[in-house]
């Protein structure tokens, strides 16, 4: 890859307006920006991935991850923002973000889209809370491209005041009726079946492949919620055979995401002469930069590449959104978790440096080779 099309397809930051502010619950948003003409090639995204947003608040950088709830228009890209109790930055974007604000809005990234399926194929997504976000995304584009396409949504929520764009699901249920399947489950609220009233736990999950999903009629499965959830979907789906590469899995993890360790650069640490480090090197923007990080201070790649270049890219910093991906070209790193990479990115050498410490003394990473994927 050249250095013009590494830093091309490299996630950046670019400012947005925001053009609507959509309220969808008493703890949820819609907000969509306007993506001006010169950045549509910027923007352009596939159905199910995320951008991430930063702002400076109270002094602060914050950055969080939100997913495109709508299929790629011109002109617009939309996210749903849930309010978390303790979430900094949504809960800074409930109380303030305002039609004519200008934020700054990552360019689009995520795997979390179709692969698998194929015209006239049947795909399910079992999701929960939030992660109905990129689902709706990725249904409403399957249906409207493919007049026979058939797709299964399993949607859980504590109660029905708690379902976020309700009113959209319903409208794709009125346009697309014999091709789309809503299940509602609820956790607090007694529905007329039993199946669709509890936890969506391992049982149900079972009671529902059971009774209304054949898994050998689905080409594809999209699973997006809390971390208990997704696991259980997957190990559920393996035990009655569902191949691994037919399952997307993306995590919408509780708590904020700004990953406050990270930002401003960095933490401040002193390297001293005496003491044994591990050297890091890194290729960004066609520029090679080394960094040495003591081996004592147990830092990941990511925290000390920001202490040499503020810019290096990242979003949650939790092993989520993928955003910090880069190309292992020389030396060992472990990853203490990893819920964004795919086996064949992980096979072809790509890290999540938010995650990756160093186990040689020389490690050398190529964000500009795992800008594209």
């Amino acid at each position: 890859m050249t250095t013009t099309d590494a830093t091309s397809t490299r996630a950046r930051f670019h400012r947005l307006r925001v053009v609507e502010v959509r309220p969808l619950t008493a703890t949820a948003i819609e907000v969509a920006f306007a993506v001006p003409e010169a950045l549509a090639d910027v923007f352009a995204a596939a159905p199910g991935q995320y951008v991430a947003l930063r702002a400076v608040v109270a002094g602060e950088e914050l950055r969080r991850s939100y997913s495109l709830c709508r299929p790629p228009s011109p002109g617009r890209l939309s996210v749903g923002i849930k309010r978390d109790p303790d979430g900094r930055f949504s809960t800074w974007a409930h109380e303030n973000l305002r039609i004519g604000d200008e934020i700054e809005v990552m360019s689009p990234g995520g795997s979390f889209v179709s692969r698998a399926a194929r015209p006239g194929g049947h795909v399910v997504a079992v999701a929960a809370g939030s992660g109905i976000t990129p689902v709706l995304a990725v249904a409403t584009a399957l249906l409207d491209a493919d007049a026979e396409s058939r797709v299964t949504i399993v949607y859980a929520n504590r109660s029905s005041t708690d379902v976020m764009f309700v009113d959209d699901l319903a409208d794709l249920k009125d346009r697309y009726p014999a091709r789309l399947t809503l299940h509602h489950v609820l956790t607090r609220e007694e529905r007329a079946a039993p199946v669709f009233s509890g936890r969506l736990d391992e049982e149900r999950i079972r009671l529902i492949l059971s009774r209304l999903i054949d898994p050998a009629s689905v080409d594809e499965w999209f699973l997006c919620g809390p971390f208990a959830l997704v696991e259980t979907c997957r190990t559920v789906l393996a035990e009655v055979g569902v191949p691994r590469d037919r399952i997307r899995f993306e995590l919408f993890t509780a708590g904020d995401g700004d990953a406050p360790a990270l930002t401003g650069g960095g933490r401040a640490i002193r390297v001293r002469a005496d003491e044994p480090v591990r050297r890091i090197s890194f290729t960004l923007d066609g520029q090679s930069t080394r960094v040495d990080s003591p081996v004592a201070a147990h830092e990941t790649i990511l925290a000390a590449a920001l202490r040499a270049r503020p810019d290096v890219p990242f979003a949650c910093a939790g092993g989520v959104c993928g955003t910090c991906r880069a190309r292992l070209v020389e030396g060992s790193v472990t990853m203490t978790e990893n819920y964004a990479l795919e086996p064949d990115e992980i096979d072809r050498g790509y890290v999540l440096t938010c995650q990756s410490h160093p186990t040689s003394d020389e490690v050398r990473v190529d964000y500009d080779g795992g800008g594209a994927r």
